[in-house]
């Protein structure tokens, strides 16, 4: 395998992996550990429960998807700053999720909010987007590296 094929299976493979980690660690912790909201809130508990059963399905096969694509690219350690890339890129993922659902789910489609029996729902819509943000400009700068320069070592 080339290195350029090798260094885009694990650009892509692990945006995809951070997008639904992402995804699966919002159905964890808002869906089912804190209980705040559903994928959609305006229906019954049985179509609260689909609709994230359907979410959660969505998150494994992004999960199984990105994991095999990375499989397939082998150690990123073969790569220069190929651990730079899989982590970074990992987490450009997971903000980008973080965005895309804040932004369509939450303001879009108000479909759900993070939490919606708040006192001000919008805070946390707006504290879920500027996480996503967050990730992706911390992945931005993993992947980027820190440029070094040189010393010279008198003695």
């Amino acid at each position: 395998m080339s290195v350029k094929t090798k260094r885009k299976l694990i650009v892509i493979g692990s945006f995809i992996l951070g997008f639904g980690f992402l995804g699966a660690m919002d159905g964890i912790m808002f869906h089912q550990i804190l209980q705040w909201h559903s994928v959609v809130m305006d229906t019954d508990r049985t179509g609260q429960i689909m609709s994230d059963g359907i979410f959660h399905f969505a998150t494994t096969i992004t999960l199984v998807a990105g994991g095999v694509i990375l499989w397939l690219a082998g150690n990123p350690t073969d790569l220069s700053k190929g651990v730079r890339l899989l982590v970074g890129y990992f987490m450009i993922g997971g903000g980008t999720f973080n965005l895309i659902e804040g932004i369509i789910n939450h303001h879009i489609l108000e479909i759900h909010r993070v939490r919606p029996d708040a006192a001000n729902p919008l805070m946390y819509d707006l504290a879920f987007l500027a996480s996503g943000v967050i990730l992706i400009v911390v992945g931005l700068l993993i992947k980027r590296g820190r440029r070094t320069t040189p010393t010279t070592i008198t003695g």
